[in-house]
């Protein structure tokens, strides 16, 4: 297989940590956003949206989407599994993966924030404003959420899952823009949890071969 990502992509550092969770040798190319690689005709034909990630099977079928690229690794590779057994289980922890990965997230991807600050003149000290925002209104259900007798060590009992999975980018990108994440205890201390597991420490940005 190969991965098709940029190293501080959201989205292609979940696939990274399912992949990693799952002990699956894939191949990294990177694809620079910055420089527009993923408008390039080549990417296009992989992904006409022009997004990362996108994952080469094999068998040649490129799969896109970083929910649907983690749930075609479940399915295919049940080993280490991603999501409970149980169907409430598994409807929990994608609705909480869906609350970060849907409406946190896509909010203040690259292309958003690209288009505030050009197309509509927002000033950076604003652009920040807004991503500090949607992430606090986003933490602030997420931390209520995870008060719920479900939560263990992890988002949900005590092993990683989905939930994790996309919460780790979150966490990251509140981070690198200065998010203050005192007034969520129980985000913090799983992402202290997770922290620690090789998986996901790997799988951080800034242990990518195109990081830079």
């Amino acid at each position: 297989m190969q991965l098709f990502d940029y190293f501080r992509s959201s989205a292609s550092y979940r696939v990274r940590i399912a992949l990693n969770l799952k002990g699956l040798d894939c191949e990294q190319v990177g694809v620079n956003l910055l420089k527009g690689e993923h408008k390039g005709e080549e990417h296009l034909t992989r992904n006409p949206q022009g997004f990362v990630p996108a994952l080469a099977l094999d068998s040649g079928e490129i799969l896109t989407q970083s929910l649907a690229i983690i749930e075609y690794l479940e399915e295919v590779y049940p080993a280490v599994a991603l999501l409970p057994q149980d169907a409430i289980g598994r409807a929990r922890v994608r609705a909480l993966a869906q609350l970060i990965a849907c409406d946190i997230h896509p909010v203040d991807n690259l292309r958003v924030l690209k288009y505030l600050t050009g197309e509509l003149g927002v000033s950076e000290e604003q652009k920040t404003r807004w991503y500090q925002h949607w992430i606090e209104e986003g933490f602030k259900a997420l931390e209520t959420r995870l008060s719920e007798n479900e939560t263990g060590t992890f988002c949900h009992g005590d092993s990683p899952t989905l939930a994790d999975i996309c919460l780790a980018p979150q966490i990251f990108n509140a981070q690198r823009f200065n998010v203050d994440l005192t007034p969520f205890p129980r985000i913090m201390a799983i992402h202290q949890a997770f922290e620690a597991l090789d998986a996901f420490k790997d799988a951080r940005p800034e242990n990518q071969p195109d990081a830079g």
